[in-house]
């Protein structure tokens, strides 16, 4: 009666799931649904007159009608997780969009791994080549669907540059599925953003974990880093920096490469500082105790991307080593410079370090195309003609250029000294000093060539007291650009100190060019014999001297009038001198003449010049002509 019963039931069970089925498939459902609610519903009672396959929900219920078959068990299990791992093999669904079904494939999974770790191979041959085989197709289906994981819309994790959203994951999901997981540069580098919800990364997690088990850790972790580049490099895309062949690049004008450069600053601190430092910590969550596999993943994630913004760094570094490009370059070498400490702990396992390594190899590069530019600078200096004089003996372009230039790159100087000392390693040429690796040597050199430019400069003008003005004005210039910059705290101030007194020796030569042979004909030891006499002839003489010392005069004012001394101080001293050398003898003079014989008595109608009257012409002198009389 009681087995009647039975039957009765299961008849029943099969009428409802015949009723309701309005497919083959969905009756088979219907009784997987009793089978796995009742253990008296198995499979093999309920299914007597169709063919059901068996749900790994359902495989208890199975295991009774297994534990009948007469084949050996390690076999029976094969066959029974072949059934199972084949219908979710053969699904053209994602397993993963559902919860239960990803569960018992992974239990299938596991199952397999466990059976043919018992399997032994020579005895069991066949059967391990058939496990295997099983086991092959699970993993080709478990990287599908990590594939699958990383690509559903409800992985978009916070834009990069924004904080995580306090929301659940399901609030990630609402909005535009359109949206880009990138928003604009920040300024705050000081952040770590999760890209993927937590639960898409315990999805991944477990999906790695089998396939590291299953010997195909490093097929997991590169198929993981070749679906996340996608990710990545959209999000550098959209940082506003696009790969460009070097011949485009090197095509560029410099207005263009100065723009792209600054871009390319923001970037790679948004890349390197919040960027990677995110995907590192996914990969650190997906692939949690499974080393090095977290690694591999990272660096097949990231660095193509990174590459391609370091290349930038290489082609600009091979350019031309124009003096214009130097702050660039120290803009581009600082932000690879300063990303090194960063990186160390964060890029320190064998894959990443090659990133790191990249990272530092591009900073070199820059630091070697800086020093570049310094020679390059000694050459421009060099090779700078002395064909035209400047007006007036004023300053020369190329001392305004270099001393701005220089003044301006000292403003960096802590970068500049750490540039040149790596160039240490590279042993100086005795034959080229300028290779001297110290930046404060390396600028005393350069300060050494512009004054020898300006010397050869000088012997262009016609007249030797003019040349003398040029050197005053050039030096004096030198001496007050390298006292107000740090340049001054590098060249030192013994350097400052020698400037300005060779600015005085100048000063002295153009006096002695100009003015001694002035003051000479004032001069009364000569005539002191008749001047004490009194005699005519010693008035005639003082009247001959007084004539050509105004011929002198205004031959000076004549041909000096349009000089330049651009220095007001320098200017003021320049007067002074003069003044001190020539109005007391020209005092002297005219007080002797005065007193002279017959001479004497009618002095005033030679003087034509009163000492007021020279002082003040010395006073108009060293404008540039603006005030002249």
């Amino acid at each position: 009666m009681e087995e009647s019963g039975e039957e009765k039931l299961i008849a029943a069970v099969r009428h409802i799931a015949k009723s309701l089925g309005r497919t083959d498939t969905m009756a088979d459902d219907i009784l997987q649904v009793f089978s796995a609610f009742d253990g008296r519903f198995s499979l093999d009672k309920l299914a007597s007159d169709r063919s059901v396959p068996v749900h790994p929900a359902a495989a208890p219920a199975a295991a009774g009608r297994e534990a009948d078959d007469p084949r050996p068990p390690l076999e029976r299990t094969i066959r029974t997780l072949d059934r199972q791992i084949s219908r979710f093999v053969a699904s053209e669904r994602l397993i993963w969009s559902d919860a239960a079904d990803a569960t018992a494939f992974l239990e299938a999974v596991d199952d397999l791994l466990a059976t043919i770790h018992d399997l032994d191979a020579p005895p069991d041959k066949p059967l391990l080549d058939r496990a295997e085989d099983l086991l092959q197709r699970c993993i080709l289906r478990l990287e599908e669907e990590l594939r699958a994981i990383l690509r559903r819309p409800v992985g978009c994790g916070p834009a990069v540059g924004t904080p995580p959203s306090d929301g659940s994951d399901s609030d990630a999901a609402e909005g535009s599925e359109d949206r880009v997981p990138v928003a604009a540069p920040v300024d705050d580098y000081n952040l770590v953003i999760d890209a993927l919800p937590s639960g898409s990364v315990a999805d991944l997690h477990a999906i790695a974990r089998r396939m590291v088990a299953a010997g195909f850790g490093r097929e997991c972790a590169e198929a993981y880093g070749v679906s996340r580049r996608g990710f990545v490099d959209a999000s550098v895309a959209r940082l506003g920096i696009r790969p460009r062949p070097a011949e485009e690049v090197q095509a560029s004008t410099w207005i263009e490469l100065e723009d792209e450069i600054a871009r390319w600053v923001k970037a790679v601190n948004m890349a390197f500082l919040i960027l990677v430092p995110s995907e590192r910590r996914l990969c650190d969550r997906v692939f949690a105790s499974l080393p090095p596999f977290a690694d591999i993943a990272f660096a097949a994630a990231c660095r193509p991307a990174a590459a391609g913004l370091l290349s930038f760094a290489y082609v600009v570094a091979a350019g031309p080593r124009d003096p214009v490009r130097l702050f660039r370059l120290i803009d581009m070498y600082e932000a690879l410079r300063d990303l090194l400490p960063e990186l160390d702990h964060l890029l320190s396992e064998q894959c990443s370090a090659a990133l790191r390594a990249d990272v530092a190899a591009g900073r070199r590069a820059l630091g070697a195309a800086i020093r570049g530019i310094f020679v390059e600078l000694e050459n421009l200096i060099q090779r700078d003609p002395a064909k035209a004089t400047v007006p007036g003996g004023g300053l020369h372009p190329i001392t305004r250029y270099v001393m701005n230039y220089l003044q301006a790159a000292c403003s960096s100087r802590r970068t500049l000294e750490e540039v040149m000392d790596e160039g240490a390693a590279i042993p100086p040429d005795p034959h080229h000093p300028s290779s001297s690796p110290s930046l404060s040597l390396q600028v005393a050199w350069l300060m050494d060539v512009l004054h020898s430019n300006l010397e050869n400069k000088s012997k262009i003008y016609p007249e030797p007291p003019l040349s003398y003005i040029f050197l005053m004005n050039n030096g004096r210039y030198m001496t007050q650009k390298a006292r107000d910059s740090e340049l001054g705290a590098l060249l030192g101030e013994d350097w400052i100190r020698r400037q300005m007194a060779m600015v005085r020796r100048w000063g002295n030569a153009y006096q002695r060019a100009t003015w001694t042979k002035v003051v000479a004909v004032l001069r009364m030891d000569v005539i002191g014999g008749a001047v004490a006499s009194a005699s005519p002839a010693a008035g005639k003489a003082m009247r001959e001297r007084l004539r050509v010392f105004n011929s002198y005069l205004e031959d000076i004012w004549k041909v000096q009038a349009g000089w330049v001394v651009a220095d007001e101080q320098l200017r003021t001293e320049l007067k002074l001198a003069v003044g001190a050398l020539v109005l007391p003898a020209y005092r002297n003079f005219v007080a002797r003449l005065r007193l002279a014989g017959e001479g004497g008595k009618q002095a005033e109608r030679y003087l034509k010049y009163t000492v007021e009257e020279v002082e003040a012409r010395i006073n108009q002198l060293y404008d540039g002509g603006r005030r002249r009389c």
